[in-house]
């Protein structure tokens, strides 16, 4: 018994820091002004009975990791030939990394840097435990004090992070808190402006090293009788089994959260386990978080649009006969506007797509809904808003909504989604499955149709050639198609067949990625205009988002500006639109072209319409915007809201750069406009009206 406590020991110890800590963390959010509730004695008792085992269960499976170096510690692999049996091992994958050709250098980044350092890392500190016989000793305490420092270093983080959401939000993590993750540097930024950083992370450090210096003294005995293979085995065993319990404890005390008080469900709960939900659901409460409209308010607003809460659709009725013309729509990967010589560009890597657009209806002045490609995907497909959260592409329910796709599928056509990837990818196959389209993905291909492939799948061409084949079949059996291609190429590493463009495969560069693609686009139509179906097609052609995000505003415009256009010659007459639209719109517009009768619940909407108002969505997962009049109303959480007034830099219909100048006079009716198409768009899928209507003629 002695023993097996002793094993136990530095776990026991870490676990009884990491509830204390979290203890400490509920009574402080419990006492915070924020926190403006009457608790009864019910609460309370729920708060901390239910909040210490929910904290206990989630510490049984984070400390897994804790395990997996604790039972990693032995003296019988250094021994011979195991020690350099390893060592080799180490050696082998290091150079492995080294070389610029394992996977890690395929997808590019800074990820064959940290891989490289890493492996580097474990590779000298086995080295020096092995040839070191006489200080093993001494580097391995070095060794254990540093993890169980990072262990109490993160766990005291995680308290002062949970604090400060808190005291902004309210509530323990959410998707805001995942969507920290993603905008990093715009993160940091903030903290570094709103909180005294160097006192704060002071602090931090003085706690954590005085925590881990009192941990250690007291777990450091397990070092002294490291325990035998039989005693790691039972030491496994009996942590799985404590990992199963927590499997199925944790999801069954959410279901305690069950008060009418808000405060009470969310103190009760674990921060971790919260970020774990938010991530998986990647959801956000509109009405929670948002400045939301009285019901009547939100009633005047459904009677000036075609968007109805309880009778959601409109019907679509053009005079014109339907023209059931096969329609292609392409959405190219991380092709921002500032790419093309039409937009300014001097560096001439988008010449077909220069040409291209002077033959088409050039939209010169759209924006994209967000700046992930489930964001460009939800847009054409869905033709609503960004809503809070993730893309409803990553969402579970995300089936049998009304798209174009069922749309299509109405007037008896073959719809399709075409990725040169694998479409489980972000979902896509679920999505696009659950919503009518047959997928063609890189599994379709047969060894002889792939000349390249990298990580992201097969190259552009390789998929134009295969999207080809798909049109030829799908002319054979005399019914028009739909088909949807979203190509890859224009994405980190950036590689492509050598010898294609005047800029080497081996650079890895974005504007090699950007120049490859309009090549492959440039041969995917050099081989459509020889098919017998290209006359009678349409062609849809749009970016899903812009290759970067980042900026000095909340949504910099540029950021979102990106090309479409539609391309039928001999149907549709070129020329440049300079109406201000948004992605929602384009599916719509080309649906107009077509004189398509059907009853549509699409908040986008055909931009030749008479009817038709310009203005634009923009948003990240949490910064919903609005562009209207020349300004950008911006709704967040907590109920904030900002605008600002579009000064664009140059008369030009081509400029994608605004100053967007703080309005200190907010403008009441956009600010009314933008809460209420957002809310709309978030209760329409909350309350599942936004399914797909059988019989749309």
């Amino acid at each position: 018994m002695k023993n097996l406590l002793k094993h136990h020991v530095v776990y026991k110890n870490i676990a009884l820091f990491y509830l204390i800590v979290s203890l400490l963390t509920r009574v402080i959010l419990l006492i915070h002004p924020i926190t403006q509730s009457h608790f009864s004695f019910v609460d309370y008792l729920k708060i901390f009975s239910f909040g210490i085992l929910n904290d206990l269960f989630v510490f049984v499976l984070i400390g897994f990791i804790l395990w997996l170096y604790l039972i990693f510690i032995s003296d019988s692999k250094f021994k011979k030939p195991y020690g350099y049996l390893i060592l080799g091992i180490f050696v082998c994958t290091l150079l492995y990394i080294a070389s610029g050709k394992s996977i890690l250098s395929e997808y590019g980044g800074v990820l064959p840097e940290i891989g490289l350092a890493f492996v580097g890392l474990k590779t000298i500190l086995f080295a020096l435990l092995l040839f070191f016989e006489k200080n093993r000793k001494k580097i391995r305490f070095v060794l254990f004090s540093f993890t169980i420092f990072l262990f109490v270093l993160l766990i005291i983080q995680n308290a002062v992070s949970e604090f400060f959401f808190w005291n902004e939000f309210g509530v323990r993590y959410n998707f805001i808190a995942v969507d920290y993750l993603v905008y990093t540097n715009t993160v940091i930024g903030n903290i570094m402006e709103s909180y005294p950083v160097v006192p704060l992370f002071s602090i931090i450090g003085i706690v954590s090293v005085l925590s881990t210096y009192f941990i250690i003294q007291k777990s450091k005995k397990y070092l002294d009788e490291i325990p035998n293979i039989k005693a790691k085995i039972s030491i496994v065993l009996g942590q799985l089994a404590l990992i199963a319990l927590a499997l199925f404890t944790i999801p069954n005390l959410a279901k305690k959260e069950d008060s009418s008080n808000v405060f009470t469900n969310e103190l009760q709960s674990n921060g971790l386990y919260k970020f774990y939900l938010a991530f998986m659901n990647s959801e956000l409460d509109f009405m929670k978080f948002y400045d939301t409209l009285p019901e009547n308010e939100l009633a005047n607003f459904e009677n000036t649009t075609h968007i109805k809460l309880n009778q959601n659709t409109v019907h679509i009725q053009p005079t014109e006969k339907e023209i059931h013309k096969n329609v292609v729509l392409i959405t190219i990967e991380s092709m921002s506007a500032e790419f093309m010589k039409h937009y300014g560009n001097t560096e001439n890597i988008t010449p077909f797509l220069d040409e291209l657009a002077d033959k088409s209806l050039f939209f010169t002045n759209l924006y994209a809904t967000g700046n992930r490609t489930v964001r460009g995907l939800e847009a054409v497909t869905l033709c609503l808003p960004p809503t809070p959260g993730e893309s409803v592409v990553k969402r579970k329910d995300n089936k049998n909504k009304f798209s174009t796709g069922c749309i299509f599928k109405s007037k008896g056509y073959q719809i399709k989604y075409l990725y040169g990837g694998d479409a489980f990818f972000d979902n896509m196959q679920d999505f696009y499955k659950g919503n009518g389209y047959d997928i063609v993905d890189k599994s379709s291909l047969k060894p002889n149709e792939i000349s390249f492939s990298n990580i992201w799948g097969v190259c552009d061409e390789d998929m134009a050639k295969k999207a080809i084949k798909v049109m030829n079949a799908e002319y054979q059996t005399g019914k028009p198609f739909f088909n949807h291609w979203m190509t890859v190429s224009n994405h980190r590493p950036f590689t492509y067949p050598d010898g294609k463009i005047d800029i080497p495969a081996n650079s890895k560069s974005r504007n090699g990625g950007v120049k490859y693609t309009d090549y492959a686009l440039k041969q995917f139509f050099a081989l459509a205009e020889k098919q017998p179906w290209f006359k009678n097609t349409v062609f849809v052609i749009v970016a899903d988002h812009c290759a970067s995000s980042s900026g000095k505003v909340e949504l910099p415009l540029e950021k979102y500006r990106i090309p479409a256009m539609i391309y039928a010659p001999g149907f549709i007459k070129s020329q440049k639109c300079n109406t201000l639209m948004s992605q929602i719109d384009l599916m719509p517009t080309a649906l107009g072209l077509l004189n398509f009768k059907y009853r549509s619940k699409f908040f986008g909407e055909n931009i030749f319409n008479p009817t038709y108002t310009p203005r634009a969505f923009i948003a990240t997962y949490q910064d919903l915007g609005y562009i209207k009049d020349n300004y950008l109303t911006i709704i967040s959480p907590v109920k904030r809201v900002k605008q600002f007034v579009l000064k664009p830099k140059s008369n030009s219909n081509y400029e994608i750069h605004f100053d967007e100048l703080a309005n200190t006079k907010i403008n009441k009716k956009l600010e009314f406009e933008t809460i209420a198409f957002y809310e709309e768009a978030a209760l329409l899928l909350k309350n599942h009206k936004y399914q797909a209507i059988h019989g749309t003629k």
